[in-house]
C-alpha cells in the first residue's frame, strides 16, 4: 500500500502545476488569455466573442485539461481520422469544433445578422453597393502582401479576409483553407473590429478635406415592403448562381433577412436574432479560442498575421474613401466621401464612425442612414469575396 508521501508525489506529478514547468510557453499563453479577457471584460472590446475566445484559449493551455487535440484534426484532414474517431477520442472542444469545421456556426450567425439587418438604405441607394465593393480591396491587398512574404496562397487568402471586417466570414473561410491559423486570424479580426473607432478616423481625416466632410446628403427615398422582400431572394439567386461556394453564408444571411422583412415569421426572426445567435456565439467563440494551443500560436507567423490584419483594415478603409471621393466629384458634391469608409462590414460600428466624423465637421450633418448602405453592402461583399477565395484556393 502506498504511503501518504507517495500519493502526494503522484498527485503533484499529475497536476497542471508540475506539467507547466515542462514548457514555459504555456504560461505565456495563459497570460495572453488573461490579457484578452481584460480587453473583453474591462475595455469591452467585442465582449460577446472575445470573452469566449479568451476563455477557450485559457482552458486549452492549462496543462492537463486535454480538451482539444489538433493532431486528431490533422488526421481528419489527411483522411486517417473520422468524425466518429473524434467523438470517441476527442475532448469537449474537439466536439464543439465540428461546428466550426463544417461551417455551421458562422452560417447560423449570418442568419442572425440577416434578421437584424435593414437593407433599405442599400436598396434606396444602389450606388452604395459600389462603395461596399471598393472596401474589399483590403482583402485582396492583404492577400498579395501575405503571399509576398512567404505565406502559401490558401493561408494568404485566410489572412486577407481579415480586411473584410467580418469575424464569422473570417472564421468560415479560415476553417476551410487554413485551420491551423484559425485562432490568430479570428483574434485579429475581432480585435480590429472592436478598434474601428480608433483605426478609421485618422485615415478618414487624412484622405478627406474638411469641406468634403461637411457635405450634407439628401434624404433617402422610402423603400417599400415589397422591395425589401424581393431583395434577399433576388440577391441569393443571382450571387449563388454566380458563385455557388458562397451559398452557406449568403443563403443564411438572406434567409434571416427574409424572416425579418416578410412580417409573417416574427417568432423565427426573434429566435434567429436572440436565442439561436446567442447559443451559437458561445460555441463558436470557445471553439475558436480552443485552437490557440501554445505550440501553434506562439510563432512568428502569428505576429505577421496581426500586422497584416491591421494593414488589411487600413487598406479597406482607404479603398472605400478613395471611391467615395471619386463619386463625390462625379456627382458634383452630392456624396460625402466619409460614407465610403463604412464599406467594411462591421455593422453598424463603421457606419457610426462615418456619422461621428461627419458631425465633427458639421454638427447638423446626419450620415448614418447613408453610411448604412455601404455598410450592409460590405457584409455581402465580404461573403462574396470569401466564396471567391474558397472557390479558387479550396480545391
Amino acid at each position: 500500500m502506498e504511503n501518504a508521501l507517495d500519493i502526494l508525489a503522484r498527485l503533484w506529478e499529475t497536476s497542471g502545476f508540475f506539467m507547466m514547468v515542462s514548457d514555459w510557453r504555456q504560461l505565456i499563453m495563459i497570460v495572453i488569455a488573461l490579457f484578452l479577457l481584460y480587453l473583453g471584460l474591462v475595455k469591452k472590446f467585442e465582449p460577446l466573442l472575445l470573452i469566449g475566445i479568451a476563455f477557450g484559449m485559457l482552458l486549452v493551455n492549462l496543462p492537463g485539461s486535454d480538451m482539444y487535440h489538433p493532431e486528431l484534426w490533422d488526421g481528419y484532414i489527411a483522411g486517417t481520422v473520422t468524425i466518429t474517431d473524434i467523438f470517441h477520442q476527442g475532448g469537449l472542444l474537439d466536439i464543439l469544433y465540428i461546428g466550426v469545421k463544417s461551417g455551421l456556426y458562422p452560417s447560423l450567425i449570418f442568419m442572425g445578422v440577416g434578421a437584424m439587418t435593414d437593407f433599405g438604405p442599400l436598396i434606396a441607394n444602389p450606388k452604395s453597393l459600389i462603395l461596399g465593393a471598393a472596401a474589399q480591396i483590403g482583402i485582396f491587398g492583404a492577400f498579395l502582401l501575405a503571399g509576398a512574404i512567404g505565406f502559401s496562397p490558401n493561408v494568404a487568402a485566410s489572412i486577407g479576409i481579415i480586411g473584410g471586417a467580418d469575424g464569422p466570414t473570417a472564421i468560415w473561410l479560415t476553417s476551410k483553407l487554413a485551420p491551423e491559423y484559425l485562432a490568430p486570424i479570428a483574434i485579429a479580426a475581432y480585435s480590429y473590429m472592436a478598434l474601428i473607432p480608433l483605426i478609421q478616423p485618422p485615415v478618414m481625416r487624412l484622405l478627406t478635406t474638411e469641406e468634403e466632410r461637411k457635405i450634407k446628403m439628401d434624404q433617402l427615398r422610402p423603400v417599400s415592403k415589397k422591395e425589401k422582400i424581393i431583395f434577399p431572394i433576388v440577391v441569393t439567386v443571382f450571387v449563388v448562381l454566380l458563385l455557388p461556394s458562397v451559398a452557406p453564408l449568403l443563403g443564411c444571411l438572406m434567409l434571416g433577412n427574409l424572416f425579418k422583412e416578410s412580417g409573417l415569421t416574427d417568432r423565427l426572426s426573434d429566435t434567429a436574432q436572440n436565442a439561436l445567435m446567442n447559443i451559437v456565439t458561445i460555441f463558436l467563440s470557445i471553439s475558436v479560442g480552443g485552437t490557440a494551443l501554445y505550440y501553434r500560436f506562439l510563432t512568428l507567423q502569428t505576429i505577421e498575421i496581426i500586422v497584416l490584419g491591421l494593414l488589411a483594415f487600413e487598406m479597406a478603409t482607404i479603398g472605400g474613401l478613395l471611391l467615395g471621393k471619386l463619386m463625390c466629384k462625379v456627382t458634383g458634391g452630392k456624396i460625402n466621401p466619409l460614407i465610403g469608409s463604412a464599406g467594411v462590414s462591421a455593422v453598424p460600428m463603421a457606419a457610426r464612425v462615418s456619422q461621428k466624423e461627419g458631425q465633427r465637421a458639421n454638427p447638423s450633418n446626419f450620415l448614418l442612414m447613408h453610411a448604412m448602405g455601404p455598410n450592409v453592402a460590405g457584409v455581402i461583399g465580404s461573403a462574396v469575396a470569401a466564396g471567391f477565395l474558397l472557390a479558387v484556393f479550396g480545391g
